[in-house]
């Protein structure tokens, strides 16, 4: 499993997740959206924490900066 996922990839998704969370736990959402977005928010944490998305290698992307 190669990282595809780069530091500024990391970052928003940290910062998404996070948003996430603050909307559930101060009652902005609930319900269907608050789960849906739940996993939404658990899903861009796991990504970022391993620097891999299952996504970007099914279309064959990365945002990892090149080495010259």
């Amino acid at each position: 499993m190669n990282k595809n996922v780069g530091l500024v990839d990391k970052t928003i998704r940290i910062i998404l997740a996070i948003l996430i969370a603050v909307l559930y736990f101060t009652d902005q959402i609930s319900g269907t959206v608050a789960i849906v977005l739940g996993i939404i928010a658990v899903m861009l944490l796991l990504t970022s924490l391993i620097s891999f998305c299952p996504l970007y290698a099914v279309v064959k992307l990365s945002t990892i900066k090149k080495k010259n």
